[in-house]
């Protein structure tokens, strides 16, 4: 089995020879022999994590280990409300990630179900019907259409057999097999035209051919392998919450410490310390910030749906947002998946598809123009039908021929009444044409031959053409279908001959020679409509595009031109076989600069993303096929087609698409970018509320003033701010310039951008203005400690309102944009009336009713800290408008 890779270029008795058997099948004893040896044809799975494992796994984290510290604290000073809040959000977090966790086990499940159940084998010379699991290497089994291929087979007979490797390959188009040898070892898979592979379908015709391998010693199995063995990168945000928890925990106990120690040393009472100590620890930490993460994942969610984009793990939400490449397949995504006739050649001249539906050539027979003959052609030697409501039934390329003839005016129905079909020679990959003889004007036959253009060319001696019109050159039109061909079209000729009657010989040599060259089409799978202004929202957005396709360079090529992937003339096409020689160093240094990969393997494609991850790029990877699947694991999110898209490849992906549309990823690397904003926002705004609070109590004692808060005050304050704001939140609108904007880097962190500077600073500046605000008071006999506690619950609610956009003013962007918001703010401000009106609440939180003086300087308060945050905004947008403008493109 050493030369596995290889099987394609033995002969059929060689490959009979290698594996010791024959087309008589092995006998039973032989059967049992390489049973034991080579196992069951079976994939097998890793031992799998068990449920209380993945569990357990929930609460390693840094940030959600100090939550359920402060949860223990809280529920210790007696407050059992604040410690079943913050566990319900840590519960609340370990459900969602767990069922994320379950959910990815479920690929290997969904790859298992792709295999062939029965298998129809040759055995002692005998054919009969087994359970698949039982082939071994050696075996003749017999397709036919219909039929998954049980095992890696090398085929050995065909006939007229063609097979669906669109799950394993990406190809769209059947293939056509062969039993001949190939020479060249390192063909790509979907080259190999005498293979057939375990899990692929045949569409038509019947083969035999000998197992090569089973089990996990397939093509399918290495993918399995490769499944198995990749591990599911953690998301941006993972990766900056576990650096800011701990940071966070550092600073807080820090603090504390200072705090309690001088509390010490003025003389305050150690108990008093210790709990004003562990109540600021408590109010420190924004335990409302999982809760706000998982509720603006889930509702980003909900919105991605409705733009055609299901979400299976949520943190695949925010990491869209930080996406920096988005590998995409070409079938399908860029394109339609629907093969359409682009234009034809005829007489000397192209002529557009387009142009042949506006101004469509009559037809009359025999004197028509050489355009009409053409699409006559087109439409007789076809065997694709019309189906109910516009769709054509038959093979993609004849229903595209079909289609563009019927576009310009020669229905097949129509001309089939004038010139039935009388006999037809078949196509077949040897000859690669097709010939049918129709009843043709004046009492004559006509044969129209259609296949690849080069064999219809060497068997033309002469072209329809026009009065007057040039004279047949074979090299013009070779140059002519070269040039379609270099602009990725599959280009198809059209010869035809007249008979006085059906001639008795019908075969190839006969009928297929002294051709008239009526001309050729070219077709393509077009770009879809939109993928070019999504190509170009990417560029804009700082997002590299990259194609990758199982297809042929020159097709890959002009798509990614067609649709703005390859830009100033760039041509480069990174083949496949080129990708597995160069080392992994040395395609590391050019990975950024390749924009298209064609015919690419499994290997190959993971190679391409841990290419890109490896210089710190953020990777979504596009894919439908099984193929696919270990890349879709591996990026740092996968996507998977929801149309086309295989079981296996769906449960290995972290968002699908509902329409299979590139332009769809774009639209949620929009929604990622607003969701990630909005979490900023809330770290923002509730670090710097929470430090204008730290800063009070930490300074109060070098004022040389009493602590301005209770510990019951701080908590109170905590869970008041933190949540319902704090959570509303996440419903902020994008801003205007989300997508055009580089994307955040994959290494920034939570306090990049002078984020830390800003909490930091403005938490200083709450702080301090409390405490003036606190020294005023005492000296004026007013509630001052009443008035400390919601002036800081005020101007939290300031600094949310301000918070609300990173530049523009909130005027700008409107009071009433985000309603949730307003209402929560609203709702918070008359939580604190009842804290400081209602005797109940008096006695709990140890405050007293204000008067409106004092009630309204506490708004004075809050409404200065607003006004300074906006005076901060308006001084960058000033700075950002004295410096000239810079592209995106150029800044990245």
């Amino acid at each position: 089995m050493t030369r596995a890779k290889h099987w394609h270029c033995l002969g059929s008795q060689e490959t009979f020879l290698e594996l010791g058997t024959s087309r008589e099948g092995l006998a039973p004893d032989e059967v049992c022999r390489r049973l034991a040896v080579h196992g069951r044809n079976e994939i097998t799975e890793k031992k799998k994590r068990t449920v209380l494992m993945m569990v357990l796994d929930q609460f390693r984290d840094f940030l959600i280990i100090i939550l359920i510290a402060a949860a223990v604290i809280a529920g210790a000073l007696g407050k059992p409300t604040d410690a079943v809040a913050i566990l319900s959000i840590v519960a609340l977090n370990a459900i969602i990630g767990f069922i994320q966790e379950y959910r990815a086990e479920e690929a290997m499940a969904a790859l298992k179900k792709m295999a062939a159940p029965l298998a129809t084998v040759v055995r002692n010379t005998a054919p009969a019907q087994i359970a698949a699991a039982e082939l071994v290497p050696g075996d003749l089994v017999l397709l036919e259409a219909g039929q998954i291929v049980p095992a890696d087979l090398r085929l050995v007979e065909t006939a007229n057999a063609q097979v669906d490797e669109s799950a394993l390959t990406g190809e769209s188009v059947p293939v056509e097999k062969h039993a001949k040898r190939l020479d060249d070892p390192q063909l790509p898979l979907g080259d190999r035209k005498n293979m057939a592979y375990l899990g692929t379908v045949v569409t038509c015709g019947r083969a035999a051919g000998v197992v090569v391998a089973t089990g996990m010693g397939t093509e399918m199995g290495r993918i399995a392998a490769l499944l198995q063995s990749g591990e599911p990168a953690r998301t941006p945000l993972q990766q900056r919450l576990a650096i800011f928890g701990k940071k966070l925990a550092a600073a807080i106990f820090a603090i504390c410490a200072v705090i309690f120690t001088a509390g010490l040393l003025r003389g305050e009472p150690p108990l008093h310390m210790l709990l004003t100590a562990i109540s600021l620890a408590v109010a420190a930490i924004p335990e409302a910030l999982p809760a706000v993460i998982t509720i603006a994942l889930a509702i980003g969610a909900k919105k991605l749906v409705e733009k055609k984009a299901l979400i299976r793990r949520l943190p695949a939400v925010e990491t869209l947002g930080s996406v920096t490449y988005i590998c995409s397949d070409k079938t399908g995504t860029l394109t339609l998946n629907k093969m359409t006739a682009e234009m034809v050649y005829a007489d000397g001249r192209m002529v557009s598809a387009d142009e042949l539906r506006r101004s469509p050539p009559a037809a009359g027979g025999a004197a028509d123009s050489p355009v009409a003959t053409l699409l006559t052609a087109m439409s007789l030697s076809n065997d694709a039908k019309a189906g109910t409501g516009g769709a054509v039934i038959g093979d993609p390329t004849e229903a595209a021929l079909l289609l563009l003839a019927a576009a310009s005016g020669f229905d097949k129905s129509e001309l089939e009444k004038k010139h039935p079909r009388l006999a037809e020679l078949p196509f077949d990959s040897d000859r690669k044409l097709m010939t049918t003889f129709h009843a043709w004007t004046g009492g004559k036959v006509v044969s129209f031959t259609k296949g690849a253009a080069e064999k219809v060319l060497e068997r033309s001696g002469r072209a329809l053409s026009s009065p007057g019109g040039a004279g047949f050159d074979p090299a013009v039109v070779l140059r002519a279908a070269e040039q379609v061909s270099a602009d990725g079209l599959r280009v198809l000729g059209f010869g035809m001959r007249v008979w006085d009657r059906l001639p008795d010989d019908l075969s190839s040599a006969a009928v297929e020679s002294d051709l008239t060259l009526a001309g050729l089409a070219g077709l393509m799978d077009p770009p879809r409509e939109e993928a070019k202004d999504a190509v170009a929202v990417c560029h804009a957005a700082g997002i590299t595009p990259v194609m990758i396709t199982g297809d042929h360079p020159a097709t890959a090529l002009a798509i990614a031109a067609r649709v703005g992937i390859v830009e100033d003339g760039g041509r480069e096409v990174m083949p496949g076989r080129a990708l597995e020689d160069l080392p992994m160093e040395d395609f590391e240094k050019r990975v950024e600069s390749v924009r298209v990969y064609a015919r690419v393997s499994p290997e190959q494609k993971l190679k391409i993303v841990k290419g890109l991850q490896d210089r710190g790029q953020f990777v979504a990877m596009t894919g439908d096929g099984v193929n696919d699947a270990p890349a879709l694991r591996c990026a740092n999110i996968g996507v998977a087609m929801g149309i086309t898209g295989t079981d296996v490849s769906r449960e290995a992906s972290g968002m699908i698409l509902l329409d299979d549309n590139f332009a769809t990823i774009v639209k949620a690397v929009e929604e990622g970018r607003r969701i990630y904003d909005n979490i900023l926002k809330f770290i923002k705004y509730s670090m710097t509320s929470n430090a204008g609070t730290v800063w009070a109590v930490f300074l109060a004692p070098f004022f040389g003033l009493p602590l301005p808060l209770l510990p019951i005050q701080i908590l109170w304050m905590n869970l008041l701010c933190d949540s319902f704001p704090g959570l509303a939140l996440t419903a902020e609108p994008a801003e205007g310039q989300v997508m055009r904007r580089p994307p955040r880097r994959p290494d920034e962190g939570m306090f990049a951008g002078n984020r830390g500077l800003f909490i930091v600073l403005f938490g200083l500046l709450i702080g301090v203005s409390a405490l003036l605000l606190q020294s005023f008071s005492m000296k004026a006999g007013l509630s001052w400690q009443t008035m400390v506690f919601t002036a800081l619950v005020l101007g939290r609610m300031a600094v949310v309102l301000a918070c609300r956009s990173e530049n523009d003013s909130l005027f700008t962007i409107g009071v009433f944009s985000n309603r949730p918001l307003l209402g929560a703010v609203l709702l918070a401000g008359l939580l604190q009336a009842a804290a400081v009106y209602l005797p109940f609440f008096n006695g709990t939180l140890g405050t007293v009713p204000l008067t409106a003086a004092e009630l309204a300087l506490t708004l004075a308060l809050a409404g200065a800290i607003f006004l300074a945050i906006e005076a901060e905004k308006a001084y960058k947008r000033k700075g950002r408008a004295a410096v000239p403008m810079r592209t995106v493109r150029e800044a990245v």
